[in-house]
């Protein structure tokens, strides 16, 4: 199809073009889906989709095989005497409630957890619903992707600003200098940074400007930029406050317009006196002068931003990069500006954003619960994810027992998950939302499946809050699903949370939890939910999905704003509707009860004297990162045939100099031991790495019996995260540190 050419859209199940937004990761790419005899003949990028302009990446071009695949769980999957049998849906939530109702009648909801995956972030159903599971089931402690992944990012947005997903992005569009620190977009295109092509953007930023990555890794990000700087991991916030030093005594500091809404910069001042360039240089690995030029730089260029991500969050100062992250871009007066980094402006509110009760205004009061086994602190309501398996392990009052998961595999994408595994199948009760029989699920004893991408609506909600432009984009479903009297998982998610309150599963009424749930929702918008509800006939996601569009910024308000946005008008415009670049909005965003946004958290003051002492630590030898590849999902997409040809990207890559020093070669099977583990893996040698780095790629490990994956079974690839030690953490935020692990590697007896 042609630019500025529209053709007839096909209805649900029909034969013909389909537009969709792709909901595999944050650049939320416009597909045209081209069915033919009732099956996605091809896809491609929708060229007059508002957002992304007909960008796309392998993931979205093979997005009909996670339709299609053989081993997709279709129906409901009971275990009985240790086989698998699929069951109807009425004989299943049955066997929910005979497995989990006795475990809460005897023991109390305290021996139910959850664990919380990353795709409920990209589901129509489990995004707008995961909240009534977390809310209502009274269960006391949950677990999820968040703390080995953005917490840091929740924890420090929560301190500064007062909103705990307020995350200010860099505005990549115009910006004429970028810094790129922990982050790998030719992979994972944004993180936390919602914007098409990414690489795109970067091209063009180097056409009028400069793009310096910071990175342990040469990645392909790096390669695409002027300036790669090596920097030790977990290292960032000790060269960002040199680079905070440098500001401060050359005087280089300017907040601009945001001046009178900051408060702290004396703090900062005084602390960033104590960390000269020449204080960090050794242990960061880069040179104290380019740390200064580094400072000049930004404060130098009209347009400048850093950008911080995954490496400055997974690590053991992941809150002190975060947090700094953010210091420099407001020091030099790239802070909610053009250019520099700002606060998105969603045209539907996030379920997931609103404030936690008691935490409101950003209050550094955490620790308001330990985990029983550990004694690791609460952090934002949640617990390390590492502490899962000690707390189903461990016997005594509190035990886990029983465990509900939503779309997650964590025993491959969280610290030790393999000692995960092996307490999974002590549990009484497991239960499973999930399409696939994978790592995880395999110890479940029931499993309740979703439906595909292409059988369900889509409407991007969490991810929309880190978007470069303000728009808004709903997809219809390609296909109605293949059992038409099976539930939706918003509807498998209120009679799982029935239960966990004393209803029998299969008896829950869904209509009323529902309706509970959406007056809730409107008393969060000072509305009547009673009275909202006469406008609609049904309930579900979509009416929630109309409720946040028209209470957002945009939106009509039931016609107190008449002109404003509403489901059925988005529905007319099927490329969507884009609202424009993110704006200034400072004083807009800003929750604290000052209203200004503190610079200086004490709470993350106190964690500069660990961040002192690493840098008078002995350097380890050798240290593991982590890496993603395009074609990659964490452990998803593994199962997908096209996304799997070529050659093995399992691998740990080596620099020359420590394969020298090790006695290993290319091709080498070597044995990588940490305090967590042992693992094997082939070598790759590259010079694409910092000497004393070494690195891994996230989400593989699988080929263990008991799974159906045939395609990521035939290259199971390993574990990197049994090398991950559960207590290696960022201690503020509780998040794992899965970057900056001390290993060894010696070459393996069968190398």
């Amino acid at each position: 199809m042609t630019a500025g050419v529209s053709l007839p859209l096909a209805a649900i199940g029909e034969d013909g073009l389909h537009l969709r937004t792709c909901p595999l990761c944050e650049a939320m790419c416009g597909l045209e889906i081209h069915v033919e005899n009732g099956r996605v003949a091809h896809i491609r990028g929708n060229r007059n989709d508002v957002w992304s302009r007909g960008h796309i990446c392998p993931k979205g071009a093979s997005l009909a095989a996670l339709h299609d695949d053989p081993d997709r769980i279709r129906r409901p999957m009971i275990k009985v005497a240790g086989q698998w049998r699929e069951v109807d849906w009425d004989t299943a939530f049955r066997r929910c409630t005979e497995l989990l109702a006795p475990v809460i009648q005897q023991y109390g909801i305290g021996a139910v957890s959850s664990y919380i995956g990353n795709p409920s972030a990209h589901t129509f159903s489990l995004g707008r619903y995961i909240g009534v599971l977390l809310g209502l089931s009274g269960i006391p402690t949950s677990y999820s992707s968040g703390t080995v992944d953005q917490w840091p990012k929740n924890l420090t947005s929560h301190l500064m600003y007062g909103g705990w997903w307020s995350f200010p992005v860099p505005d990549i569009e115009h910006t004429d200098l970028l810094v790129v620190m922990g982050a790998n977009p030719a992979a994972s295109q944004g993180s936390v940074l919602s914007a098409p092509d990414v690489m795109g953007a970067i091209a063009r930023i180097r056409q009028r400007g400069k793009v310096i990555v910071i990175d342990p890794v040469r990645t392909a990000t790096a390669a695409k930029a002027d300036e790669w700087l090596a920097i030790t991991p977990g290292t960032d916030a000790a060269l960002l406050l040199g680079v905070v030093h440098t500001l401060f005594a050359e005087g280089l500091v300017t907040l601009g317009h945001t001046e009178p809404y900051v408060d702290g910069v004396q703090t900062v001042g005084a602390i960033a006196a104590q960390w000269a360039p020449e204080r960090v240089a050794a242990a960061t690995g880069i040179d104290a002068e380019r740390i200064r030029e580094l400072a000049r730089e930004l404060s130098g260029t009209e347009r400048a931003v850093v950008y911080g991500r995954i490496g400055t969050c997974n690590q053991e100062f992941g809150s002190l990069a975060s947090w700094l992250v953010d210091v420099v871009n407001i020091l030099t007066g790239h802070f909610d500006t053009r250019g520099g980094s700002m606060f998105p402006q969603a045209a539907a509110w996030s379920l997931t954003v609103q404030p936690q009760p008691g935490l409101e205004g950003g209050k550094p009061e955490f620790g308001r619960w330990r985990t029983r086994v550990r004694g690791a602190k609460e952090v934002l309501g949640q617990a390390p994810v590492s502490c899962l398996a000690e707390e189903i392990a461990t016997p005594g009052e509190g035990q886990v027992r029983a465990l509900i998961t939503v779309a997650g595999n964590p025993v491959l994408s969280t610290p030790a998950g393999h000692k995960l595994g092996e307490a999974l199948a002590g549990l009484d009760a497991m239960i499973c939302i999930d399409n696939a029989l994978n790592e995880t699920t395999r110890h479940a004893h029931v499993i309740l499946p979703g439906l595909s991408p292409f059988e369900q609506p889509h409407h991007d909600d969490l991810l929309l809050n880190n978007a470069v432009n303000s728009f808004a984009n709903y997809s219809p479903p390609v296909f109605a699903p293949e059992d038409p009297d099976r539930p939706e998982e918003w509807e498998i998610m209120i009679r799982l949370t029935g239960l966990c309150t004393g209803t029998p599963a299969e008896d829950v009424d869904v209509t009323a939890i529902d309706d509970g749930w959406f007056d809730y929702l409107c008393f969060t918008q000072g509305l009547d939910g009673a009275e909202i509800r006469t406008h609609y006939e049904k309930g579900g996601p979509e009416r929630i999905l109309d409720l946040t569009l028209r209470t957002g910024p945009f939106g009509d308000r039931y016609g107190e704003n008449p002109g404003g946005i509403t489901l059925e008008q988005l529905k007319a415009q099927p490329n969507g509707i884009n609202f424009g670049p993110m704006q200034s909005r400072l004083t807009d965003v800003v929750s604290t009860p000052e209203g200004k946004v503190r610079l200086a958290p004490q709470y993350l003051i106190d964690d500069l004297p660990r961040l002192a002492e690493r840098l008078r630590r002995d350097p380890a030898d050798l240290v593991l990162v982590s890496r993603r590849h395009l074609r990659s999902c964490n452990s998803w997409l593994h199962n997908v045939p096209a996304l799997m040809k070529g050659k093995d990207r399992c691998t740990l890559l080596v620099h020359p100099a420590d394969a020298d020093a090790n006695g290993v070669a290319d091709g080498d099977i070597v044995t990588v031991t940490s305090a967590g583990g042992s693992i094997e893996v082939p070598v790759e040698i590259t010079d694409a790495i910092k000497p004393g780095v070494v690195s891994m790629p996230h989400g593989w490990g699988h080929g263990v019996p008991g799974t159906q994956l045939s395609v990521a079974n035939a290259s199971p690839g390993v574990n990197t995260n049994v090398l991950s030690p559960p207590d290696f953490l960022d201690e503020p935020s509780g998040n794992g540190a899965l970057n900056g692990i001390p290993v060894t590697v010696t070459r393996s007896a069968r190398g």
